[in-house]
Order: C-alpha cells, then sequence, then structure tokens
C-alpha cells in the first residue's frame, strides 16, 4: 500500500505547525515542549476519530520540510490516547526505504509522545502497543473510507 504523507513538522524543531488538512493550507504555529524526532504529519485522505486526518511519523533520516508531500509507504502503527480518545500514530517510510521499527526508536518515539504536550496543563498522553505494517495499513484503510463517507 502507498500513502501520501504532508509533512507539518520537521525533525529537529519543537514548532508544532497547524494546517487546515483538507486543504493543505497553512493556520498557526505553536512552541511544544519537545523536537519532533522524525519528521511528522498526516495522511492525505483520511479521517480519524478526532476528525483530524490520520498522523503520521515517517521513520527516516532525510531532512523533509514543511510543506512537502512524500509518497511512503506504512512500516507499523503506534497506539496513543489523547485526552482519552484513541489518536494513533501510522509509522511510515518514503517509498524504497525500509527502515526497522527497532526499540531504540520505540522509546524515542514513547518519550517523545509522552512529553510532547508537557507545557499543557492537564493534558493526558499515554502510549499502547506498536503494530506491524498489516495493522498500519487496516487502519489506514478504515480512515480512508470514513473520509470518503465525508466526501458523499
Amino acid at each position: 500500500m502507498r500513502i501520501r504523507v504532508f509533512v507539518q513538522n520537521e525533525a529537529g524543531s519543537n514548532q508544532k505547525n497547524y494546517h487546515d488538512e483538507k486543504m493543505l493550507e497553512y493556520r498557526f504555529t505553536r512552541t511544544v515542549s519537545r523536537a519532533y524526532p522524525y519528521p511528522y504529519g498526516f495522511v492525505i485522505g483520511t479521517t480519524s476519530g478526532d476528525g483530524c486526518n490520520v498522523d503520521c511519523f515517517l521513520i527516516t533520516e532525510q531532512p523533509l520540510r514543511i510543506g512537502q508531500v512524500v509518497e511512503c509507504e506504512p512500516i507499523g502503527l503506534m497506539e496513543q490516547i489523547e485526552d482519552g480518545v484513541e489518536d494513533h500514530n501510522v509509522l511510515a517510510a518514503p517509498a524504497g526505504e525500509t527502515p526497522p521499527i527497532s526499540d531504540s526508536v520505540r522509546a524515542v518515539l514513547t518519550e517523545f509522545v509522552l512529553n510532547v504536550f508537557h507545557h499543557v496543563s492537564g493534558k493526558q498522553m499515554r502510549v499502547g502497543r506498536f503494530l506491524g505494517a498489516a495493522e498500519a495499513e487496516a487502519y489506514i484503510a478504515v480512515q480512508m473510507d470514513a473520509a470518503a463517507r465525508e466526501d458523499d
């Protein structure tokens, strides 16, 4: 399965950019408590349970920039609960790359998610399991169906 990912935040930056995820238009930027360990954005053509597109970490060393659209392949799924609401993250790699989801990658992502909103009083973040590519593809397919129903 190939997916298109819009890069919203660059690796190494503690600036979280917000976009109209359906129109791909910049809205505003906020400073967060941790620098993004990997490029981060969303899967185009999806709608998750919170009404936004499916969130996605791009597991790559490529210096991807804000606003880039990258052809990717799902390589995993990170379960995440934000303020009691399911808000899972797809883990993807640019087409042609095959990075492993190692213990180190899992530790870096877990630390980031648990602390990125440390500056927001009362924010509750929880990380669940790390699942494989098949689970990520199934999750994306359900969210693409939700987006298609929205367009009807």
